[in-house]
């Protein structure tokens, strides 16, 4: 089954003409499906909207969220409420066309986890434009995954993979390099990209820079999630190395005679043994925790399938 997740936000007028457009593009597949629509703190009549469009189509869930908590947090309790095998997001604007749909299915067929929409033909502001290809440029380069839109809202995603994958704050921007760096296999396909017909955008420039400080996080725990003490440990040795051959330069000099009480060397120097011993310790205490919490997980999302033994022979000698 498909579950086409959808996040809604102050988009009344673009319900019900989305879900037509949906059901246009995934009846011909003859494979059952169905829609999830999370109302993520709407102030105008969206949930209305929704409530009848619940009320006229069987094959239609409706999520309400108390208060706008954010695209993340929209779609995190979609995958939730999503019961598909396969499960498509698509943003409630109609930029997004669902008929490049079945073309996001065919090529997760070949083989892939994820395939992510990329606008080519992008129908926003220049500007946009520029601080979009900037941005998508250095994560790319950064995370390993070359990716022209990472923001795109039309995805395709095998279900294991929105199960396994835990998104919060603004982390939803990330879902391809968070895929990728659990080992999923990702892809990138062109897709139609509409202009905006109802509503405005609610991003602005901001966002890049509240994109920036989420990149760092999905970076950290990409890389040093499972061996903090390789990035803290790392610094606090460079740094307590540097600190100790200042102070050792100034402990010759002392034992040459001359004065260091007033070198501004010491003070660094004492500070830098400091600041690293500090590093250091904090990813000893990492270490504990990381250690502590493999320790208490149950299964491995690490692995992707297990074949196993038909029969147990003995080992002949």
């Amino acid at each position: 089954m498909i579950s086409v997740v959808v996040p809604v936000h102050d988009e009344e007028r673009s319900v019900e003409p989305l879900y037509e457009e949906l059901r246009a593009a995934l009846e011909p597949l003859g494979r059952p499906w169905e829609a999830v629509f999370v109302d993520d703190g709407s102030a105008d009549g969206s949930f209305a909207a929704l409530t009848r469009l619940h009320a006229s189509a069987p094959n239609v869930s409706v999520v309400r969220l108390r208060r706008n908590f954010g695209k993340a947090a929209a779609l995190a309790a979609g995958f939730r409420h999503a019961e598909g095998d396969v499960v498509v997001t698509i943003d409630a604007d109609l930029q997004d066309d669902p008929a490049e749909i079945p073309r996001l299915l065919a090529k997760l067929d070949e083989g892939f986890d994820l395939v992510s929409g990329w606008k080519a033909h992008r129908r926003d502001p220049l500007t946009r434009r520029l601080l979009s290809r900037i941005f998508n440029g250095v994560v790319g380069r950064v995370s390993g995954l070359r990716l022209h839109d990472l923001n795109c809202g039309l995805k395709a995603y095998r279900a294991d993979v929105v199960r396994n994958l835990r998104i919060y704050g603004e982390l939803h921007r990330f879902l391809p390099v968070l895929a990728h760096d659990r080992g999923y296999r990702v892809a990138e396909l062109p897709v139609n990209h509409r202009p905006r017909e109802h509503g405005r955008s609610r991003y602005g420039v901001e966002r890049y820079l509240r994109g920036f400080l989420d990149f760092m996080t999905v970076w950290f725990m990409g890389r040093y999630r499972h061996r903090p003490l390789h990035l803290f440990g790392g610094l606090g040795l460079t740094l307590g190395a540097i600190g100790t051959v200042l102070l050792v330069y100034l402990t010759v000099l002392k034992f040459s005679g001359e004065a260091i009480g007033h070198r501004p060397l010491l003070t660094l120097g004492v500070l830098l043994v400091v600041v690293g011993l500090q590093f250091f310790s904090l990813g000893l205490i990492s270490e504990l925790i990381t250690s502590h919490h493999e320790e208490r997980a149950v299964d491995d999302p690490h692995v992707e399938e297990v074949l196993e033994a038909k029969a147990r022979v003995p080992v002949s000698r």
